[in-house]
């Protein structure tokens, strides 16, 4: 059977398209994944100049820090008030630009949740009285919007998350109750390590521990570092009302108002009684300082619509300054 040459033409033309459309597809994908690869590439140089940047700030903040008067810390000081001057300053420092932000928190200013037990002696494990009430008094502030009922329960789970046995506290949770969860885990039976770890406790939901639109969270009033004691320099107005049950709104607005004027002194644990113009007692002065060793230091590079960050909590003892964690985001 004789072949039509005109077939054997569209064959060939055919074939011919189909491999200069295989070869435009394949060029085309080369192409991308060449591109992908070098803005990969430069991602990922990015990324490494923006963490070397965040270092720098988080540098900058501890020098800060180690030239601060540690006889008394309050807003007043460079780490508090000043640290914003550095960030447009910082942005004549690298090359192919960028800049670092900085903030500093000093968590003296913060209920030391871990204190609700007494750690040592002959009482441990049993509950710290005074921080009892402190922390309960903060709980139920309207601002959280919580139960009497709900604060107790609150405060059994901790200490049964704290104390090493596992007796459960009234309403409180141990091993036999977190094992029970779809998602089983243990109790931890010794003091917190992060504050994050509240919302593995019971009766702490994600809506208590961070606040909603309507609602306050409790993790800005808390921290797992310090000996107890609150700065009340420096201590959010929230905290500073549940150091008493003598203390109302209008009085705390007065206490801030006095330690915002840079003209008060605030080197004594009682200067609080100067901005109420009385002479009682109304915190017990066991439970309070002027002086600070734990602060948490938040650093980010940045450069266009990039960052990259660095988060440390640092001890200070003296001069001594030590990191006791830190983490990239």
């Amino acid at each position: 059977m004789a072949v039509n040459p005109n077939d054997e033409k569209g064959i060939a033309l055919i074939l011919t398209i189909t491999l200069i459309a295989l070869m435009v597809i394949l060029t085309m994908q080369f192409s991308k994944s060449i591109r992908a690869g070098l803005y990969e590439t430069a991602g990922f140089d990015d990324g490494i100049r923006l963490a070397a940047i965040a270092k720098s700030g988080f540098n900058c903040a501890l020098a800060v820090l180690y030239e601060d008067d540690t006889d008394v810390d309050s807003l007043h000081d460079d780490w508090a008030e000043n640290l914003s001057t550095y960030s447009p300053q910082s942005a004549g420092l690298f090359d192919n630009g960028g800049l670092f932000t900085l903030e500093v928190a000093d968590l003296a200013g913060k209920i030391q949740i871990n204190r609700l037990i007494n750690l040592t002696g002959p009482h441990k494990g049993e509950y710290n009285e005074k921080q009892k009430a402190l922390l309960s008094r903060l709980l139920k502030e309207g601002v959280f919007d919580l139960e009497e009922d709900d604060v107790n329960d609150i405060l059994d789970a901790i200490k049964d998350w704290i104390d090493e046995d596992n007796e459960v506290t009234s309403f409180g949770a141990e091993n036999s109750y977190y094992q029970s969860l779809d998602r089983p885990y243990s109790c931890r039976n010794a003091p917190f390590e992060t504050l994050e770890e509240l919302l593995l406790v019971k009766g702490i939901t994600p809506e208590l521990f961070y606040g909603t639109e309507d609602t306050a969270g409790i993790s800005g009033c808390l921290t797992v570092q310090g000996d107890g004691r609150i700065n009340i320099n420096t201590a959010d107005p929230i905290a500073l009302e549940a150091l008493s049950d003598e203390l109302d709104s209008t009085m705390i607005e007065e206490i801030v108002a006095y330690r915002n004027d840079d003209k008060n002194e605030l080197d004594k644990t009682d200067w609080y009684k100067s901005a109420l113009g009385t002479s009682e007692d109304y915190i017990d002065s066991t439970l309070i300082t002027t002086k600070s060793s734990y602060f948490e230091i938040t650093s980010k590079g940045l450069k266009d619509a990039r960052s990259k960050g660095i988060y440390g909590i640092v001890r200070r003892s003296g001069k001594t300054l030590t990191v006791i964690s830190w983490k990239m985001f």
